[in-house]
């Protein structure tokens, strides 16, 4: 069983209750940071989902109203005509043949591709290295579009796709501990409703079972789902 260390400790002896408001628990999320750098805030979804059949495999995408806090590397996969459009935007790296040759040598550099619909073919080469690390431009995610400099613009101001793991968790970040807390409130928010208006149909009985935030190496803090 992993120990926690002394401050982690600390700071779980401030949380006694299973649950608390929206309010509370954001109030409780600064006060429980235990890292000297500028803690992620996190929020952990366990959904009333079955993740293996198609109709329930959740995935969306949402813009949080304060952004990240995270800055956002993006390469594009895109024609002779767009690099320039796609580097003024902000994207670290544009184009194909030689992107590709890149990321065959290894190099991995970036957080987020996204890939115009005509270039996707060339991804094939190296869909498996993408796909492995959750950075293969899909169209569900937003990430395939023909609107290069808008979707480049959301994601660097803190669009986030949300994604259903093996195991019916959604995880996702939606700011910084250093945020305020009416900025980090509004963002939790938007995170939730994005996650709650994507409930698939086939579902019967409890979609949203239990929701969590914490920070980064900080200890969970559940919410009341009824205060929501």
């Amino acid at each position: 069983m992993k120990k926690h260390g002394k401050k982690y400790r600390e700071a779980l002896k401030l949380i006694d209750k299973p649950f608390y408001t929206l309010d509370e628990a954001i109030s409780l999320l600064k006060k429980t940071s235990t890292t000297k750098f500028d803690s992620t805030c996190e929020v952990h979804f366990k959904l009333g989902v079955d993740p293996k059949q198609a109709d329930q495999n959740v995935r969306t995408t949402v813009v949080v109203p304060h952004g990240t806090g995270k800055k956002v590397r993006v390469v594009a996969f895109v024609g002779e005509e767009k690099i320039k459009e796609a580097k003024a935007a902000g994207a670290v790296e544009a184009g194909t043949s030689e992107l590709i040759e890149k990321i065959e040598k290894g190099w991995l550099d970036f957080d987020v591709a996204i890939a115009t619909p005509d270039q996707m073919k060339d991804l094939a080469k190296v869909a498996k290295v993408l796909g492995q690390k959750r950075l293969m431009p899909n169209p569900k995610s937003g990430t395939v579009t023909v609107e290069v400099t808008k979707t480049i613009n959301e994601l660097q101001q803190g669009k986030i796709e949300l994604r259903l793991d093996k195991e019916a968790n959604l995880h996702s970040i939606f700011g910084k501990v250093s945020f305020d807390e009416d900025k980090l409130k509004e963002n939790l928010k938007a995170v939730i409703k994005a996650v709650t208006e994507v409930k698939p149909s086939s579902i019967k009985g409890t979609y949203l079972n239990t929701i969590s935030i914490s920070s980064t190496m900080g200890p969970g803090i559940g919410i009341d789902l009824k205060s929501l």
